[in-house]
């Protein structure tokens, strides 16, 4: 297995692996994949990788803008990621973020913001400081990693894929 950046090839096995991965998840809202293909087909796709194990993606991870109090700063949003069900808890999820913060930093990045499982992400340096907010969602689950400068404050806003979604989930 080896991580990949995606190529043109890959929409429809990510799209597929995205559903599969998400389809049991509880807190779902079904729309992961569609999320996915419009970033790209928007340009918000600014990285997409994916594990590939000989020639079938069994792992995929997005990284698009994000701005805060409405000013793009060289702040990325990690997510979605999916993991195949027959290969998660298996270090696919975390090579996958791991290379993926080290791409996201090389390109100047300040650093990176998601909405997640402290207990989870915290292996990876996200934090929260309880100032960054997005509608009704917990300020707890809002986690950044700072490669550059301070922690960022105030209110985001995502790329247009996850604003139609995040805002129908927390108005």
């Amino acid at each position: 297995m080896y991580i990949r950046k995606e190529t043109s090839a890959d929409a429809d096995a990510i799209r597929l692996l995205t559903q599969k991965a998400f389809e049991p998840v509880p807190y779902s809202t079904g729309s992961e994949s569609a999320i996915i293909d419009q970033l790209r087909r928007e340009d918000d796709l600014v990285l997409s990788l994916v594990m590939d194990d000989d020639g079938i993606i069994v792992g995929h991870v997005a990284f698009s803008p994000i701005r805060i109090d409405g000013k793009f700063d060289k702040w990325y949003c990690l997510g979605p990621i999916s993991v195949a069900p027959i290969k998660q808890k298996q270090g696919i999820g975390k090579a996958l973020v791991g290379e993926g913060l080290r791409e996201i930093r090389a390109l100047g990045s300040n650093g990176c913001i998601l909405v997640g499982n402290p207990a989870y992400y915290q292996r990876f340096g996200f934090s929260s400081n309880g100032r960054l907010r997005y509608g009704t969602v917990d300020p707890a689950v809002i986690q950044y990693k700072t490669f550059q400068g301070t922690a960022p404050t105030g209110t985001l806003t995502h790329a247009n894929a996850f604003e139609q979604v995040l805002k129908e989930l927390h108005p």
